[in-house]
């Protein structure tokens, strides 16, 4: 016999499918929808989580659970940042950037080759459609080669927002994919269940000294992007023979 917050999950989501509720709509608060089913609030979290992990249900904090629109998918292009939706026909991500002077530590000593305590930029982008968050970049630079043209009001400022690669011209780039669980503090600023997988990104570039010149930590849910990545062909140049 089905759990309660199962068939309550069920009925949710029939109302969804069926459009009696529809994308962008608020749901009644937890406790109007548990009184309306007769449990608890805890069964009643139990059922919206199986609707979250479904991406049906979005939870906002601080203003309840909406019935989450279609995501409309972003377009990582490997080593240059996202193209969607600056070449799409809809309406732009909206994009925030946070830049910090830190200190490295942990990982990023390790990425970009650095001592411990080493000052460094970091550029935080978030890129949002509406309430929902479609992608974190963390992209950081070591101090003493952070490129003139990253001031604030520079046109540096759109790489940046686009998670693009800021060190110009790069003479290496490698990037490492995976899918894996967001941390808890993914899934927080991305708004998804800490369940669905999302995919991460770590990206070196270096100059033509072999010097790491910037290393960036990108983070998308697995439902809301696509990524290319073009490869050419090695060809071996035949020496002419005699």
């Amino acid at each position: 016999m089905p759990s309660r917050h199962h068939g309550i999950a069920d009925d949710l989501r029939h109302q969804i499918t069926a459009g009696c509720v529809k994308p962008g709509d608020r749901l009644p608060s937890e406790a109007d929808l548990a009184d309306r089913y007769g449990v608890s609030t805890v069964t009643l979290r139990r059922a919206l989580a199986l609707l979250q992990g479904e991406g049906l249900v979005e939870k906002i904090h601080g203003k309840g659970n909406f019935v989450r629109r279609p995501p409309r998918k972003v377009v990582y292009a490997g080593g240059w940042g996202i193209l969607d939706p600056w070449t799409a026909a809809e309406a732009a991500l909206r994009v925030t950037v946070h830049k910090a002077t830190i200190e490295a530590f942990g990982q990023l000593t390790t990425l970009l080759q650095v001592p411990a305590g080493s000052p460094l930029d970091e550029y935080t982008c978030i890129s949002h459609e509406g309430e929902s968050p479609h992608g974190l970049a963390q992209i950081y630079i070591p101090r003493h080669v952070t490129p003139a043209c990253l001031d604030d009001e520079s046109p540096g400022r759109e790489a940046v927002s686009r998670f693009a690669v800021l060190s110009r011209p790069p003479a290496a780039l490698r990037e490492t994919v995976c899918a894996r669980p967001p941390t808890p503090e993914e899934a927080s600023t991305l708004r998804t269940n800490t369940s669905a997988p999302v995919l991460a990104i770590t990206r070196i570039v270096t100059d033509t000294t072999g010097r790491v010149v910037e290393a960036a930590l990108l983070v998308f849910p697995g439902d809301r992007v696509d990524a290319i990545f073009t490869t050419h062909p090695v060809t071996e140049e035949r020496q002419p023979q005699e």
